[in-house]
């Protein structure tokens, strides 16, 4: 089977530290009549919030639309001194003088009734960063209020604001909160197992549950001639026949998959949605759907790195960008997938769990990441059908190597004075591991409407760092840079790295519920599976040759130039790599 997980970093991203901050809310509405309809409710309210330095700014601008949805929105200030504008995120911009537009991109222009958006920006300014006063959505002045016209007789009514998002309920039946608690077994895939229990070693993790990575249209039926040796119903047969009661797959074949990585490419053109949708999506749904699997706790991992690409990779977000993470972000087609994905798998079943992607700490820790990827999250789920009962929560660390927690380096800690975020490492992020970047954007994900119970996973099968060169405490050195790397757990080069990672050990073991709002450590990354080739190998797969997984690579943006960190002689991602399970097995932590 040849399976393609990965995660990397952003691209640049502000790089200073915030000195002052102002914030502004407006709140009102304005009536407008529309023609040929009886009815129409408009309304908006926007906060803004600006992070002052000396000659700069990052904005923050959150909107609500308090009338009837909108399937386009564009919001309109002037600024009251001389900023500029000089980058955007979740928005398109324009200027002209003082004025300034914010228009929707293609994936976030529906904004249903009490929805919102939150669109930001950096800037540059001499003088006084004044916030601006009066906003208009879609030419409504936004103050709070919703109005109510009936174009033919009636006169304007206004409504007060709504100020709480739309309620929804749980699904019914037998769907449970968190699917990992109770399950007495989880689904140990014999493929996997076997490679495994060869390995020197490998008998002490040989019987711990893995994902399932459905990375093709062949995966789903293991047809004659195919690389893959067991079908989806099989997988499933297998798990009951293990007494299994949970079992995991990764939902993971978009079209233009991984716009950002040639490691991972996958065999669907940036076009081909409707392939997606009928000959992907549409017979996973309809096995996993099958009655005899009812009492088969079912977990679907939903396509991990493509929403957040579409946030941190295109090109106007930075040197990082890839003109196929354009074409993913305007053509809509990585929101419009998941959202037929989740909709069509949480209507097959209550017996079926749909968590999303949702990056790593050190890919989305940044302000200007963290908040426009939530809600990117928010709007695509909102537009399933179905929304936010759709999803039951989001994964970070996917095939990646974060450390679950820091002990000795928080973003909190001092050096001489000064605050580790300065350093090198933690570049002004504001987390630095996996536990508290997952519990916070948890919350995030509340606030942009999710359901209040929705849990987190983190993948922990190659995040141990653990063996000789664990940190046992703190370092005692007053240089910033060195304290950091002295102290830290995790021993990549840079946390941009992302390919079969030197050093690397198998992290905690599968647990449910180990902490507050996690709903599991578990290992969707079967340990073991290369993160891609670290020389270019011929496949008929479509898989790529990344220089990420070269050992020789200096590095790019998105690794701030360094060196890849990456193990020599690696096969193509999803291939067996003897040498890295063997490492991970030597540095596993907790100890083996």
């Amino acid at each position: 089977m040849r399976l393609n997980p990965l995660s990397r970093v952003s691209s640049p991203r502000l790089r200073r530290g915030i000195i002052a901050g102002a914030a502004l809310t407006l709140t009102s509405g304005m009536i407008v009549a529309v023609a040929n309809q009886a009815m129409a409710a408009t309304g908006c309210s926007v906060t803004y919030s600006a992070n002052s330095w000396s000659n700069g700014f990052t904005a923050s601008v959150s909107i609500t639309n308090l009338g009837d949805p909108l399937t386009s929105w564009q919001l309109e200030f002037d600024f009251p001194g001389n900023q500029t504008v000089t980058q955007a995120w979740s928005s398109k911009v324009s200027q002209s003088g003082q004025h300034v537009t914010l228009s929707n991109e293609a994936y976030n222009g529906n904004l249903g009734t009490n929805a919102s958006v939150n669109p930001g920006f950096n800037g540059s300014y001499s003088g006084t960063n004044t916030n601006p006063s009066s906003f208009t959505l879609n030419g409504v002045t936004c103050n709070g209020s919703s109005s109510t016209t009936d174009p033919t007789t009636n006169p304007p009514t206004t409504n007060p604001p709504t100020t709480n998002p739309p309620t929804t309920n749980p699904p019914t039946g037998d769907h449970v909160d968190n699917p990992y608690v109770g399950a007495s077994k989880w689904y140990v895939n014999p493929e996997w197992s076997a490679k495994a229990a060869a390995e020197p070693g490998g008998s002490a993790i040989a019987d711990q549950p893995t994902g399932v990575w459905l990375d093709s249209i062949a995966s789903i039926t293991a047809a004659a001639g195919s690389t893959y040796q067991t079908s989806l119903r099989e997988h499933l047969d297998g798990a009951l026949d293990q007494g299994a009661d949970l079992i995991q797959f990764v939902i993971y074949d978009l079209p233009g998959r991984d716009c950002s990585a040639l490691a991972s490419n996958g065999e669907l053109g940036p076009d081909e949605i409707d392939r997606y949708r009928t000959e992907y999506i549409d017979p996973i749904a309809a096995i996993m759907g099958d009655s005899k699997y009812s009492d088969l706790r079912i977990v679907n991992i939903v396509e991990i790195d493509s929403l957040p690409n579409l946030i941190t990779n295109v090109t106007d977000r930075g040197d990082a960008g890839t003109e196929l993470c354009d074409t993913m972000r305007d053509n809509g087609n990585y929101v419009a997938g998941i959202q037929y994905a989740v909709g069509t798998l949480h209507a097959a079943g209550s017996n079926i769990y749909n968590y999303i992607d949702a990056g790593h700490h050190g890919w989305l820790g940044w302000d200007d990441n963290f908040g426009a990827t939530a809600e990117l999250l928010a709007s695509t789920t909102q537009g399933a059908s179905g929304g936010f009962d759709t999803v039951d929560g989001f994964i970070t660390d996917t095939a990646n190597y974060s450390a679950l927690e820091e002990p000795y380096v928080k973003v909190s800690s001092t050096v001489g004075g000064q605050s580790v975020r300065q350093s090198d490492w933690v570049d002004w992020n504001q987390y630095n591991d996996e536990l508290s970047f997952a519990q916070a954007f948890r919350s995030e994900l509340v606030s942009q409407g999710f359901n209040s119970n929705i849990g987190m996973l983190i993948d922990t099968s190659r995040n141990g760092w653990g063996g000789s060169e664990r940190p046992t405490a703190s370092s005692s050195s007053s240089d910033m840079n060195t304290w950091v790397d002295e102290s830290r757990i995790d021993r990549r080069i840079h946390k941009g790295n992302w390919c079969n990672q030197s050093g690397a050990g198998i992290g905690e073991r599968p647990t449910a519920a180990p902490a507050s709002g996690i709903d599991a450590y578990t290992w969707i990354k079967p340990p073991g599976e290369s993160d891609g080739s670290s020389s270019e190998i011929p496949n008929e797969s479509g898989k790529g040759f990344d220089r990420m997984c070269d050992p020789t690579y200096e590095g790019n943006a998105r690794n701030g130039n360094s060196m890849s960190g990456a193990l020599p002689d690696a096969p193509i991602s999803g291939a067996w790599f003897s040498a890295q399970f063997q490492e991970l097995i030597q540095n596993a932590y907790p100890a083996l």
